[in-house]
């Protein structure tokens, strides 16, 4: 009996998360269609021209303006930051330093620092049990 191995495909939304982009910033033939496996294991590999810029200069989706941001996606809903936004945009936040911004910095390093506390504890649990 030969398998048939059936070709994995996904929605452009799903492509668009897995390379960290903003979907709505990507050409229309990329939002229109279905991205294989293997297609987004050749964007991730060899990026086109248009991937590579709007890594560079976005606009990028919530998750990746956090993390350049250093903090939480609730972070940036708290501090009025809806939007997309590009790396300029971005940049001209982290030298405005506006008070949300510092505030949830401050917040996201107490949040990661208390994650790397209870990792440890757990940790030290494990060795002794």
């Amino acid at each position: 009996m030969t398998q048939h191995q059936s070709t994995q495909t996904m929605k452009p939304a799903t492509a668009a998360r897995k390379l960290g982009v903003y979907l709505e910033a990507t050409p229309a033939e990329f939002r229109e269609g279905v991205v294989s496996r293997a297609e987004l294991n050749a964007l991730q590999a060899d990026p086109p021209e248009w991937l590579r810029e709007l890594r560079r200069t976005g606009p990028h989706p919530r998750p990746v303006v956090a993390a350049k941001l250093g903090v939480s996606i609730a972070g940036l809903h708290r501090g009025g930051i809806t939007e997309p936004l590009t790396t300029e945009q971005i940049e001209a936040l982290k030298q405005e330093r506006p008070e949300w911004l510092e505030r949830e910095q401050a917040l996201q390093a107490e949040v990661r620092k208390e994650a790397a506390r209870v990792k440890k504890l757990h940790a030290e649990r494990a060795q002794s049990a």
